[in-house]
């Protein structure tokens, strides 16, 4: 877990405690005036109320510059950025005509499939061509061509599972899956940083959900002898079926998961594991095969592995990978199966020649020299973040990187000063994270050539002294410079 240091836990605290004072403020004068005005519907509750719409008006609305920022080029190493301009104080953002080229460090194409490339592109247009961008149905009407079945048999030998199904949603696979795997009688317990696909699964699921600390194999244990010796509420019988939730690497944090260790604790108390790769697959591992492979184990003691076509595959949907039973199961009871369009023909046809390139069956070894460029762009990156004083979260590894901001006016801060030197960061804030925790989120890419990563550096240091987050020191630059040179040798 992340410790706060003191100092900068209080100045964020009361910063905090400035903007919802003078929110509040704002508010009562607010009402004075809509009481003089006639323009409320008369009789109607307020459609949004609460804290939520409270944090919208007078926090986020203040800084929704940073957030957002349209695009109008693919996302690759460098992208066009739409400029915008605001009259109203941020409440209302209007486009002009101006772009930014912007080195992207907030895109998810680790690989860099997402851009144009010359495998995969010209199959993609072929597959449009003669399947349309839809199939205007679902999987169990119309919506089944060719290339949803071949889609499926190449993830399930990607991952090392005997059957996989694919969505057209990534978000859905989770909160679409775990309602019909669980239900009343069952038990979840879940990572406490989960992603909020699980966290709305799981409430959706009907099961008793409860949840243990960040990647904790120990505490993991507790919660399962606790859980298991209680059994389920007011009856005490014993539990239908207990499943544990994990990630492979954690969005916002970019750590891996102690998959060896959960994996063992699982095996022991009988639970049933779910591996959430979205961030993992096609990113880590020797051959892209996630943290499965980089942490060697066995994909067979994973009893269902899900995963997203988003990030490495440069395309759009989530799958979800185990036994030929399950499998089937699920294609006859899981409603983002039976009901809604199914995946697009060209993206399927994306994901496939993705695969084949990682695999090396285009002919080339281009699969490789990414998996292999991507792993050394984040380490290098991290390590030269660290040097420089920042708290970077996560491991090696990871192209995830986040750096701590902590302060709310440090979020816009750092963005719009990044944005002024063409580097297009994402900051990350409640509710995304906790309140105290707001962080810029670095997503790299094997497109990125050395170039750009010290050039990002250099931006990224001179903003963060201006800023103020370098909550550590730095080694000498005279250290700095050789260690780059090394790396870069």
């Amino acid at each position: 877990m992340i410790a706060v240091p003191y100092l900068t836990a209080l100045t964020t605290f009361f910063s905090y405690v400035l903007l919802f004072a003078f929110g509040q403020i704002r508010d009562i004068f607010r009402k004075i005036a809509d009481w003089y005005s006639s323009n409320n519907l008369q009789g109607y509750a307020p459609i949004c109320l609460g804290l939520e719409d409270f944090y919208i008006r007078r926090l986020y609305l203040r800084i929704q510059d940073c957030f957002g920022r349209p695009i109008s080029s693919a996302p690759d190493a460098w992208f066009d950025v739409v400029e915008r301009y605001s009259n109203d104080n941020n409440k209302t953002l209007i486009r002009t005509s101006k772009k930014s080229r912007c080195l992207n460090l907030g895109s998810y194409n680790y690989l860099g499939f997402a851009a144009s490339d010359e495998y995969c592109t010209p199959r993609v247009i072929e597959s449009m061509k003669k399947y349309s961008p839809s199939t205007c149905s679902s999987r169990v009407d119309a919506g089944t061509t060719l290339l949803h079945e071949e889609l499926e048999k190449y993830v399930a030998n990607f991952v090392g599972k005997p059957a996989a199904i694919v969505f057209g949603m990534g978000y859905v696979t989770n909160s679409a899956i775990l309602p019909v795997l669980m239900g009343k009688g069952g038990l979840i317990i879940s990572d406490s940083l989960n992603h909020n696909s699980i966290v709305n699964g799981a409430r959706g699921s009907g099961a008793t959900v409860r949840v243990f600390q960040h990647n904790t194999p120990s505490h993991l244990e507790e919660v399962l002898r606790e859980q298991i010796a209680e059994g389920q509420p007011r009856t005490h019988r014993p539990w239908k079926k207990i499943i544990v939730i994990v990630e492979g690497i954690y969005s916002m944090e970019g750590e891996l998961c102690k998959l060896p260790e959960i994996i063992a604790i699982c095996k022991k108390y009988k639970a049933y594991t779910y591996l959430d790769e979205a961030h993992s697959i096609g990113a880590v591992g020797k051959t892209g095969r996630g943290v499965c492979e980089l942490l060697g184990v066995d994909p067979v003691d994973v009893n269902i592995m899900m995963g997203t076509f988003t990030k490495s595959f440069g395309s759009c949907g989530g799958y979800i990978a185990g036994s030929k039973d399950l499998i089937q199961y699920l294609k006859y009871t899981c409603p983002a199966h039976l009901y809604a369009t199914s995946i697009s023909p060209p993206a399927a046809e994306q994901i496939i020649s993705a695969i084949k390139v990682i695999l090396g069956e285009d002919g080339t070894s281009r699969g490789a020299q990414k998996l292999a460029r991507i792993r050394e762009n984040s380490n290098f990156f991290r390590s030269e973040l660290q040097k420089m004083g920042f708290e970077v979260l996560g491991d090696n590894d990871s192209p995830v990187m986040p750096i701590m901001l902590y302060n709310p006016a440090k979020i816009p801060a750092f963005s719009r000063e990044c944005l002024k030197q063409n580097v297009a960061v994402v900051t990350v804030a409640f509710p995304a994270t906790p309140l105290l925790l707001a962080r810029a989120r670095i997503c790299l890419s094997a497109s990125h050539t050395k170039e750009d990563l010290i050039r990002a550096l250099e931006v990224i240091s001179q903003v963060g002294d201006l800023v103020g987050i370098k909550y550590f020191p730095a080694e000498p630059k005279k250290q700095q410079e050789e260690g780059k040179m090394l790396k870069l040798e």
